[in-house]
Formats: structure tokens, sequence, C-alpha cells
């Protein structure tokens, strides 16, 4: 941990350092800019009860509120100067405060302004090659993102819901050649945005490469999530932290012809066994194998006519050892898949406006949800019609 912490502050004094040897440039105006979106969206069940306690839905992030519901407004300032500039991005709503769970400082309904943070950072175009990041950002991993906007449908996947929202670190992002990129990070525990609580520290790497036809990228993520026990802290019998994460993550679009898109987004997450608190003043290695998850996505989507486009999501999620609660009925094993089918609509009211019809089909190897009886039951079908407006 001492080597990690010197590399970090070295790290931070290096690129803080005056940069010698050149001309003092005086910094052009900068250009302040103001962005956002709004949502709202209506959802249904269709073979499982929608209102009251018993509500169901698939258990992925957003969209899953009954009747008609709120998403979110995001509202984005940015200022951008020749060499650098900040990005401040705000979340209202339901679609908001889920993405940023993380952040609050004080729980329990009570998070202040905190909770409206889901971007805050500032950036140095050190040179044509590469930029400096410090700050809070959205997370580099998987196919989709928060905003409803850049997303083709509006549920979200297995693979998004359970990997990192966002990060706070410093990354820098370097480009290669013309098609090459390359970036590192060192980052807080993921989804811990606002401060470090537990002093250990995440890695992050992601290679590039960007063609005629599309974009691939290959991200790694590595670290402790939730610290180490210390002996100087009061500590309980029992206790149990989690070990290092490694995640893998690839992801790919590839515009096949003028009408037809192809993307393709597979994961691989694994927790080691980490630290258990055996007495007062005892804290041994945990046994047992790593749990984790780990999936696979594929994204069809088609241009029918200039207002309208057609696509599909079909994907395979999978937890073994029980690496995640709550995402799919898990066996004795702790062992649980699901495969989820998404058919959905763009339909392109205005340049600013779209309406995106959606069917979902949810199908787990385990009892999952409960159906229109209250009986348990491995698949769950659902309708949605959402509003998404940009500007």
């Amino acid at each position: 941990m001492k080597n990690i912490n010197a590399l970090i502050i070295f790290l931070l004094l290096f690129i803080s350092a005056p940069v010698l040897a050149q001309e003092e440039e005086e910094e052009e105006e900068g250009k302040l800019s103001f962005s956002g979106s709004a949502d709202v969206y209506f959802r249904k069940n269709f073979n499982g009860p929608t209102k009251g306690e018993f509500a169901q839905s698939p258990n992925t992030s957003f969209g899953n509120l009954p009747g008609f519901s709120l998403g979110m407004l995001n509202l984005i300032t940015k200022y951008e100067g020749k060499k650098v500039g900040v990005v401040a991005d705000l979340v209202f709503g339901p679609r908001g405060e889920d993405a940023v769970f993380g952040s609050p400082m004080n729980t329990g309904g009570f998070a202040g302004s905190s909770q409206m943070v889901n971007q805050l950072y500032v950036y140095w175009t050190v040179s044509d090659a590469v930029t400096l990041t410090f700050g809070n950002f959205n997370t580099y991993l998987g196919y989709e993102v928060i905003s409803p906007t850049a997303n083709f449908n509006y549920s979200t996947s297995y693979m998004f819901s359970y990997g990192p929202f966002s990060h706070t670190g410093i990354k820098a992002n370097i480009d290669l050649s013309e098609k090459l990129s390359f970036m590192a990070a060192i980052m807080n525990p993921t989804d811990m945005t606002e401060f470090n609580n537990f002093e250990t520290y995440t890695f992050g790497a992601q290679f590039g490469y960007s063609g005629e036809m599309g974009n691939t990228y290959l991200n790694f993520l590595y670290g402790d999530q939730d610290g180490k026990f210390d002996l100087d802290f009061p500590i309980n019998t029992g206790q149990v932290s989690a070990g290092k994460t490694f995640q893998v993550d690839l992801t790919t679009g590839l515009n096949l012809s003028e009408k037809f898109y192809l993307g393709f987004n597979t994961t691989y997450n694994t927790i080691a066994a980490g630290e258990v608190v055996t007495g007062p003043d005892d804290v041994e290695d945990a046994t047992g194998d790593p749990s984790g998850f780990y999936g696979a996505a594929i994204y069809l989507q088609s241009q029918v006519s200039e207002k309208l486009k057609l696509g599909a999501r079909g994907e395979y999620f999978s937890v073994f050892n029980s690496g995640i609660n709550g995402a799919v009925g898990l066996n004795g094993d702790g062992d649980g898949n699901v495969f989820a089918l998404t058919l959905s609509g763009n339909v392109m009211v205005s340049k600013n406006f779209t309406l995106i019809p959606e069917v979902r089909i949810d199908t787990t190897s385990e009892d999952t949800f409960l159906n229109n009886s209250l009986d348990p039951s491995r698949n769950l079908s659902s309708f949605l019609l959402a509003a998404v407006f940009s500007f």
C-alpha cells in the first residue's frame, strides 16, 4: 500500500509541475456551452404484477418503475479552452439518483447536492496526443451509458447494470496513432465518487482501435473495492471483506452498411476471497473460490426509414459463486443465469425528440420473478414506451 500511495503522489506532483522549456502562450478565450436531455416513460408487465410491493421488473438499472414514470433531467455545462477545460454534469430524477448511488456522503434520503453530480472533472490537453483528466467521470467499461440519448434501447443490460457507473481519479488518454489509442487510470474504488473511504486504489486501462467501419475497445479494471481491515480501527468478529476485483471487457461497434449496424459487448468480472475477522485482534485471509459474473450481448440495428430505426439486443448473463445478490435467482451453489431479449424502435419525431417503444423478455435459470398469481417464475415479459428529448 505504501508503494501505491507513493506512486500516486509522484504522479500528481509530476503532472502539476510547471511545464518548462516552453514559450508562454496566452490562453485563448474559452467556449462555454450547455446541453442535456429529459426522459419519461410508461412501463407495464404482461405476466407479472406491476403494482404495490409485489411489482416486478427486470433486475437491471433504470427504466424499471411501474406505470407512467420519470427518468431524469440531465444538465451538462462545458467550458472548453485551448488547452484546458471543465465539465459539470448534473442529474435529477429517479434515473439520475440510481446512477450516482455511490456518491452521497450522507444517505437515507438526505444526501444533499452531491446526489445531483453525475460527472465533474477538469482536463488538460498536454499535447496533440495526450490529455489528462482529473475528477469524477463516467466509466469507460461496457457498451451502454447512463444517458438514454446515447443508447438505442431504453432499458439497460445486466452487464452495464452490475459493472461500474462512474470513477473518481486521474486518467491519461494517449493517441498512439490515427487509429490506435491507450488510456491508463488510477481511481478510487468503483462508484466511490466523492472521496476514498478505504484508502485502496483501482487501476484501469483501455486499448482502442478506430477503423473505417467502427470502433473496438478492450478494457481492464483491477483493485480492492472495499479495503482491508486495520487492527488500529474497531472491528467485529465475523466481518468479511472481499479481495481484489479484476474485470476485462470488450466492446465493439461496426457499421455493416448504410442501413445495418452490429454491436457486441462481452465482460468477465471476478472477485477474489478477501479477509475475515476471526477475533478481536485477529484478521486472516478468507478461503474459498472467487466469485463474480460474465456475459455477452449482441446489438442489431436497422435504418428502416428516415424517421424509423428498429433494433434488438440479445444478452446472456451468468453469476457464479454468489458473485451478485439480486440480479438473478441462484441455485445451491450460488450460480444462476438469464437470457434477455429486448426489441426496440426509435421513432424520430423531430431532430431532438425520440419515442422508444420496447418489448423485453427475461428468462432465468432459477426462480427470480413472481407471476400474476404471485407464484415463483423464471420468466418476465414487459412493455415500455419512452420519450427522450435532447437539447
